[in-house]
């Protein structure tokens, strides 16, 4: 499967490109749910660039910090990427880790709303529904470079992955599960739960409720599909990912609890004659 062409010298990936198309898909997402708030939507776009650079500055690190296992059998760790400046910023060698572009992005997104003095936690709300719909499409760029593949099976939709790109310890198998598939579904219905709620409650969803559904949301989708992945960052025995994504949905849910919490009536006292008596 070709992963690129040239245009000239210069060669283009599919996964950039898959990229770029799940960013612009996004981004007219928030567009049409900023208008339907009767927001400007010129903030959309003028966001866009400082969130990219943001989540693309996340995920590199991400990655950088949680090297997994099968690029540390041959050298490149954490040392090494901050020992080699040029490693570090190529991401033809390793590659980015979705939960540090969130938290990248989130913090550009964040630092451009103070700078333009509007409220973090109602933009965030928009962009909580179009950063599934970015998630759902940017997956198929992991089908595109056969990576994020879970256990091998025998399922109908199992995918064939091709020698070069299997784990040593399982060169000889072809079939695995097509993670890269569930977490793009995974996202999708995500999507469709966000945006579901956001026009279903309107009145009764407050600032920043969505954005911590979607914290709920995601996370425990890639928990479990964790379960199935070869190759994830560990510390020690600790499935790093799979933990955090686990602390972050129990925060998240948390706090939804806590902001949603029935608030109790003071009772009735008595009045001061009688309490006298």
């Amino acid at each position: 499967m070709p992963i690129g062409f040239h245009i000239g010298p210069l060669f283009i990936r599919y996964y950039g490109i898959i990229l770029m198309l799940g960013a612009v898909a996004a981004a007219f997402l928030a567009e049409r749910l900023a208008r339907r708030r009767k927001l400007n939507s010129d903030f959309v776009w003028d966001a866009l660039i400082w969130v990219l650079i943001g989540g693309i500055v996340g995920a590199r690190l991400w990655h950088v910090f949680t090297v997994p296992p099968s690029m540390q059998a041959i050298g490149i760790t954490t040392e090494h990427y901050l020992t080699h400046p040029l490693d570090l910023i190529n991401t033809t060698k390793g590659g980015l880790g979705i939960p540090g572009a969130i938290l990248g992005g989130g913090l550009a997104l964040y630092l451009y709303s103070r700078r333009k003095k509007t409220s973090f936690l109602m933009w965030a709300d928009i962009a909580a529904p179009t950063v599934a719909l970015g998630q759902a499409i940017g997956r198929w760029g992991n089908f595109i470079n056969q990576e994020v593949y879970g256990k091998p099976t025998d399922l109908p939709w199992a995918i064939t992955i091709q020698p070069p790109y299997r784990l040593p310890e399982y060169w000889d198998v072809e079939k695995y599960h097509p993670l890269f598939l569930y977490e793009s579904l995974w996202n999708f219905a995500n999507m469709a739960l966000l945006l579901w709620l956001g026009k279903k409650y309107p009145d009764r969803l407050k600032e920043g409720d969505l954005f911590l559904t979607y914290l709920v949301g995601y996370p425990i989708g890639r928990f479990f599909l964790e379960f199935l992945r070869l190759d994830s960052p560990v510390i020690g025995t600790i499935n790093t990912n799979q933990t955090i994504m686990l602390i972050v949905a129990i925060v998240a849910a948390g706090l939804l609890f806590w902001r949603h919490r029935p608030k109790q009536t003071p009772q009735n006292t008595p009045p001061a004659e009688d309490a006298a008596a």
